[in-house]
């Protein structure tokens, strides 16, 4: 293992060992009244999965993980999240109890209590510690066995100011974020391919993110992802997870062939991929600038491939400008300051977190703390930015509170 890569390695191993050091005084505080039999199991199979936990991150360090079979992969990653997310609730509600010992300390240090009892664990805290814990276990569970799959369609109205007359009542159709190479099965997708079609959309918009890291995790899906059809055409953009940017190629050669092979797979579905590039739609005088970026995000750790002078140059005269760019923070830092004309703006990327909740009125997730706009739609005067939930998922193979989406939008004019 490379000196650069073992010492993140070994602080995310304490971290994991401290949490469970934590966490396990929930565990043999209500198992204190179990049989020894029943104690020394609970005992065992904590510490097991504890021991496992770091026994594949360490396998992982030292190997090529992304070679494992995806469905091993998925569900072996998620089943670490998802323990170690239970158990981190579980401290937090220690750490709750703890404080309040502090507290009680004090005041008996303060005040000697005359019977001269210790100060114990509050054991109804502890418990309800392993009730929500409990609650998050199931969900999770629940969302890799049947919410990751169920496709929700958003039907939106976009209202435009400069839409063209030939274009009002036009359908649009976007997906974002189908990550195959997250899959174990093609019967997903080809479902939400059915769904995409059924909509007989006027023109299709795919905003990113086809592969975890690699072109031949999208071939299982060719035949599926190539019969998306559209009178006015299909549309595509890369995102970030396209460049191949987070695995360990041999060389660096092999990576750009990797893109470029990409690239191809788009060419072959028949769809248009936009490479800081625009194209027009209808009639001249009466048309739409459609303009594509490569991802750029205002996130540090992003590299920037988007280039969206050259891909506005020339479209100056269009009627309308439409933008397709993976990462949402592009709207905020580029778009509304320096291309006001940009009508609308469609984004993926952020996945809503794959966790939250979305209830009327109310919309929260864990992707707000680093997207100020991270599902739905948003507006800034004139101007309006989509941001897809994505289809597919990643690291965590489900949904939970954020369904995964087909988004349809019917054109008006403002």
């Amino acid at each position: 293992m490379h000196q650069s890569r073992f010492v993140p390695i070994l602080i995310l191993i304490g971290i994991i060992l401290l949490i469970d050091i934590y966490s396990f005084q929930a565990v043999r505080l209500l198992s204190s009244s179990f049989s020894i039999f029943w104690k020394r199991f609970s005992y065992f199979l904590f510490w097991g999965f504890s021991a496992s936990t770091i026994l594949v991150i360490l396998i992982s360090a030292m190997s090529k993980w992304q070679d494992w079979p995806t469905g091993v992969r998925t569900y072996l990653f998620a089943t670490i999240f998802i323990l170690f997310f239970t158990k981190l609730i579980i401290s937090v509600f220690l750490l709750t109890d703890d404080s309040l010992r502090g507290v009680r300390w004090v005041a008996q240090t303060i005040t000697p209590s005359k019977t001269g009892e210790g100060i114990s664990r509050l054991k109804f805290i502890s418990q309800t510690g392993l009730v929500v814990s409990g609650f998050f276990l199931f969900n999770f569970v629940y969302g890799m066995v049947k919410t990751g799959f169920n496709y929700r369609i958003y039907r939106i109205k976009l209202k435009l100011a400069n839409l063209p007359d030939a274009f009002i009542g036009k359908k649009i159709v976007q997906i974002s974020d189908l990550h195959t190479g997250s899959f174990i099965s093609t019967t997903p997708i080809e479902r939400a391919i059915k769904m995409v079609n059924n909509e007989k959309a006027d023109i299709v918009f795919f905003t990113g993110d086809l592969v975890n890291d690699r072109y031949e995790e999208a071939l299982p899906f060719k035949e599926y992802l190539s019969s998306i059809k559209a009178p006015l055409g299909v549309y595509s953009i890369l995102g970030n997870h396209d460049y191949g940017d987070y695995f360990q190629w041999e060389t660096k050669e092999a990576k750009d062939q990797n893109l470029e092979k990409l690239k191809e797979l788009h060419k072959d579905l028949g769809w248009k991929l936009l490479l800081n590039e625009h194209i027009r739609i209808g009639e001249p005088g009466n048309d739409i600038a459609l303009i594509g970026i490569e991802n750029w995000g205002a996130l540090h750790g992003f590299t920037k491939y988007g280039d969206l002078a050259k891909a506005y140059k020339g479209s100056e005269d269009a009627k309308l400008k439409l933008l397709l760019s993976h990462d949402p923070s592009h709207w905020d830092a580029q778009v509304n300051n320096n291309y006001k004309d940009i009508a609308a703006t469609f984004s993926g990327h952020t996945h809503g977190f794959q966790f939250g909740f979305e209830i009327p009125g109310i919309k929260w997730s864990p992707s707000q703390w680093l997207y100020k706009q991270w599902a739905g739609l948003y507006e800034n005067d004139n101007q309006k930015l989509y941001v897809n939930r994505g289809l597919g998922f990643l690291f965590y193979p489900g949904r939970v509170g954020i369904a995964p989406e087909i988004t349809v939008f019917e054109l008006e004019k403002a």
